[in-house]
């Protein structure tokens, strides 16, 4: 007996070791493959880290920590290698350079001379080669001068505070006379969906399925930041199945579009029409591919980050009564101040609403909607005493710069007093990224998320089903229930 026992020690001692044999092998013939090519003629050494396994490099260990602590995962690399914000990994199927200090982050998002877009595979895939993923800096600079003035500046987006604000109180209604709880965010997300479809396609809108498109959306967006593994069961086979559909529908809008607009001449043109007249130096329109490619680019990002951006507003604010109240009382403030023959919401009151932009401030930096952005080194480049190889991707780690406690006292807690009287550094508030690459859309979605909440601070309030629901982070920060709550008005 003592024999056997002896042998099954034996046995279990020489499968552990060559487990730790193979695993260690593996990660150093990772590691020789991409630094050999690098060569040993660098000014300045690589960032410290490791590339992990062959092909899936850190991905498992990046999964692992998405799923219910992303923050565990630059955590880690501070922990391991010190606090120099720069460090290698290989994620997404690149080598990559993983940067998360306000200064190199400011340097990385405003050099378009040595950087460019370096989105995953699975992105640039499925967002198309013509969409702003997928176009050169110079021609990214003509097409968004063109076609995104319509959604910038509060100027501008008065036009749509009537929009919103209509459909706002349409949904908060419906929510609170519900006998049933429902998925808030679900709602939340046909809400967005329908205000930013209708901002691009106007009247045509009604000829678009919206509870399609969204269900399609759904499943184009859970692929966007994945491995790109075209097989049944991995999320990049269901988003390209749902982006040949929703490339099919908005054809289809295309299509009628450019018929109903040579039978007759609008007066209330729409972001589709600009579109469709937007031309080259050279007087050449765009293709319906390319129409088509920017369309899925606007529409996701058009309806995320608004609909993210209000739950978790209103979850925060929920979980801290004394903001909650502090933000109720300057809404409440406004509303006395309205002259009684005034209407609905207007941009000046928008404006004054400075401790709710606090709130939403806030919010954006604890839930980092975009948990990072993507460059690649067009060439050998050094930042801070390292070297970023050229090919290699560089990670502009959002969550890293927000949660940074060195940045951010306490940055786990909610604390929307931390912006009053806030200088911030740059590069250390960078949700909706910087440079030339800012999200063109920022201002409508906080312009969505302030209009809701003026609505819902003033007469509503949430009762969660289950308020310690599991949260997922991917591809962006959810609880598993969609937050099922009861919407409840209040008398």
């Amino acid at each position: 007996m003592m024999f056997l026992h002896s042998l099954w020690f034996i046995l279990f001692a020489a499968l552990l070791g060559g487990y730790a044999f193979v695993f260690g092998f593996l990660w150093r013939v990772n590691e020789w493959y991409y630094v050999s090519r690098v060569g040993r003629n660098m000014q300045h050494p690589l960032p410290p880290g490791h590339l992990g396994w062959p092909f899936l490099g850190n991905m498992l260990t990046f999964f692992k920590a998405f799923k219910s602590d992303p923050d565990s995962f630059i955590y880690d690399l501070v922990f391991r290698y010190g606090r120099t914000g720069m460090y290698r990994t290989f994620l997404f199927g690149s080598p990559s350079i993983i940067v998360c200090t306000p200064e190199t982050c400011r340097r990385v998002l405003t050099d378009d001379e040595q950087l460019k877009l370096g989105y995953p595979a699975s992105t640039t895939s499925l967002f198309g080669k013509r969409s702003f993923h997928g176009i050169s800096n110079e021609e990214h600079k003509r097409l968004r001068r063109l076609t995104t003035s319509p959604i910038t500046g509060h100027e501008a987006l008065s036009m749509y505070v009537g929009l919103i604000e209509d459909a706002s109180v349409k949904l908060l209604e419906e929510l609170s006379s519900m006998s049933t709880p429902s998925e808030f965010l679900t709602e939340l997300r046909k809400f967005a969906f329908k205000i930013i479809t209708t901002i691009f396609m106007g009247s045509d809108v009604h000829h678009v399925d919206l509870g399609l498109v969204e269900n399609l959306y759904r499943d184009f967006s859970r692929g966007i930041k994945s491995l790109p593994i075209n097989l049944p069961g991995f999320a990049f086979y269901k988003a390209v199945k749902a982006r040949k559909k929703l490339t099919k529908l908005l054809q289809g809008v295309v299509e009628l579009k450019r018929r109903s607009n040579s039978r007759k001449r609008k007066t209330k043109r729409d972001m589709m029409d600009s579109l469709m007249e937007v031309k080259d130096e050279e007087g050449k329109q765009l293709e319906d591919e390319d129409i088509i490619d920017l369309l899925l680019v606007f529409l996701l990002a058009g309806h995320e980050s608004s609909a993210h951006g209000i739950l978790w507003t209103i979850i925060y604010l929920t979980q801290h009564s004394h903001f909650f109240q502090r933000a109720k009382k300057e809404q409440e403030e406004i509303m006395q101040a309205r002259p009684s023959t005034q209407k609905g919401l207007n941009i000046k009151e928008i404006k004054q609403m400075e401790y709710l932009s606090k709130v939403i401030h806030e919010m954006l930096r604890k839930t980092s909607i975009s948990f990072a952005n993507f460059r690649q080194a067009k060439v050998d480049l050094s930042i801070n005493g390292f070297t970023i190889p050229k090919g290699w991707k560089v990670l502009v780690w959002n969550r890293g710069v927000h949660m940074d406690p060195e940045t951010y006292n306490n940055p786990k807690e909610f604390d929307p007093s931390r912006w009053e009287n806030h200088t911030a550094r740059a590069g250390s508030f960078i949700p909706f990224g910087l440079g030339s690459r800012f999200c063109p859309g920022s201002d409508l979605a906080k312009l969505e998320i302030t209009i809701f909440l003026h609505h819902f601070l003033l007469n509503y309030r949430m009762e969660r089903v289950n308020p310690d629901c599991r949260i997922t982070y991917l591809p962006l920060q959810r609880p598993l229930d969609n937050c099922s709550a009861r919407i409840i008005k209040l008398t």
